[in-house]
This record gives structure tokens, sequence and C-alpha cells, in this order.
């Protein structure tokens, strides 16, 4: 039977388990398949496998106690993220658009589920959104073209990209300091495999901070897109299964606005990228 695949992490208690949406979007237990959405498991081999499994055959979880981050936190080897990425973004920041991307990293720690409370640091005055199209790497990638990274994605994934603007530029040294705090990484609900992506580069995503929205962009104005961005980091580190690509954020960021906003403590973040789900987030202090 033809469906969407989307493979998610649930909650039961203090355990988490596998889980596949199905095409009425009930979620049905997997751990007869897989033992977890980590780097053995989203992999291109072994979710084709599992498309040709009867997923209606899997039982049907009637309850849970909330959504785990899509890809096991454990297993996901390195988060790299690309800097002004989007052409309107780069405009609203007073940035140039790069002559090649911007490359940092965020730290795995930062990983929490779509709709975990995000803490804002003790000392930060400046912590701010940015929703991101998250790509899920499913083989290593390494020296390969564009025309092959589509062979390396195992899926995507809604990214956001949390940073304290103060940390990340007025103190000295990289931005990964202001990536990088803990809960500063939610990923999810849904790993959408690859082949549900019909174009990467033509998708709708949009941000609200207590009910207004901020940011309404699409994937169609990064300046790098996809394919280049998998095929260039590979000439530099091989991606592995379970990496996360977090590919930059559109414009609409509290640090572009005249005056500038930044979250605190209290704040509600809904935010979703077309077909890939969305994520509700609280703030609260660390």
């Amino acid at each position: 039977m033809d469906f969407i695949m989307k493979t998610l992490r649930y909650r039961i208690g203090n355990g988490v388990k596998p889980g596949i949406l199905d095409a009425e979007e009930n979620i049905r237990d997997a751990s007869s398949l897989v033992s977890d959405w980590d780097s053995d498991n989203v992999t291109v081999e072994k979710l084709s496998e599992i498309k040709n499994t009867d997923i209606y055959s899997l039982p049907k979880v009637e309850k849970i106690d909330g959504i785990a981050p899509c890809v096991c936190k454990k297993s996901v080897g390195k988060i790299i993220c690309i800097g002004l990425n989007y052409s309107d973004h780069a405009e609203e920041t007073g940035m140039e658009v790069p002559p090649e991307p911007i490359i940092f990293f965020k730290a795995t720690s930062a990983i929490i589920g779509p709709n975990d409370d995000i803490h804002i640091p003790k000392n930060s005055k400046k912590s701010d959104w940015e929703v991101e199209l998250g790509v899920v790497i499913g083989k290593e990638a390494k020296y390969i073209s564009e025309d092959q990274a589509q062979d390396h994605i195992a899926g995507y994934c809604v990214v956001n990209d949390l940073s304290e603007r103060a940390f990340q530029l007025e103190h000295s040294g990289q931005w990964v300091k202001g990536k990088s705090c803990d809960t500063f990484g939610p990923i999810g609900p849904y790993l959408v495999t690859k082949d549900e992506v019909t174009d990467p580069q033509n998708l709708s995503m949009w941000l609200d901070v207590n009910g207004k929205r901020m940011q309404d962009g699409s994937t169609k104005t990064m300046v790098y897109g996809v394919n280049f961005l998998i095929s260039y980091l590979s000439r530099f580190m091989s991606l592995q299964p379970g990496d996360i690509i977090s590919t930059g954020t559109p414009p609409g960021v509290g640090m572009g606005m005249k005056p500038q906003v930044f979250l605190k403590p209290g704040d509600e973040m809904r935010l979703g990228i077309e077909g890939l789900g969305e994520q509700t987030q609280k703030t609260i202090q660390a």
C-alpha cells in the first residue's frame, strides 16, 4: 500500500520506541523492524527495504508520552550548519552572500525533541530562532558530485537552529558558541524519506512566536541548494549515516528586525516546513 514514509521516535514512559506514520497519521510501532532510528537504520538501504513492508501489519500505537528527536541523538555524528544561505536572510542581517558556503557546527548535545522546552542560557540576552530544512544523510558521501547527492540522502526534517546572537557574534572566535547551547537543536517530528519530497528547493517554511508570524519563506531562495551542499561538504569531510545538515534560514529572525526582538522565558514558538510536519516549543530560563 502506498503511503508517505514518515519515521518518528515516540516516548513511552522513560523509554523511546521507533515508529512509522501511516497514511491516516496513526503511529505504527516499528520495533519489530528496527531497534531504533539510529545510524544503523536511517540508511538509504534500510529505508528502501522497509518501504516494501506492509506497514498496516504493524501494531497501532494508541497513546504516547511525547515525540523524541527523529534520529537517535547518540548516533548523530555531526550537525553541519550552513550560514547566510538565503539571499533574503543575508540582506536582512546586513551581511553579504558568501562566495562559498559558510560552514559551522552545532554540538550534538543540543539535540532535543521537536516539542521539548527550550532553555534560555544563563546570561543570554539575544536568543533567536531559525526555521531550517534539515537533510539526514543515509549513505557515506565522500568526494561525490552534485548528480550523486540524492543517492546519499535518507530524508528531510524540520530543524530549529536556535542561536544566541551575542555568544555567536559579539565574542571572539567561531559561531559554534552561539549555536550549541543545550536544547538549541530541536529536530523532527518526522524524518520524511527523500522520495516523498519532490523538490527540496520548493518548500514553504514558517515560524511564529507567541502567535505572530515571524518567518514566512521558501527553500526557493537558498543560495546553495541541497545537492550542491552535500557535494561541497564531501570535499572536506566524509558524511556518514545519521549526520544532519541544517541548510540555513529564510528572513524573519529576531536579529534582523528593527528594533531587534529576542526570545524570553515564557515565549512559545511554532514552526514547520511543507510536508515535513510542525514543532512547538516553550522557552524557560536555564
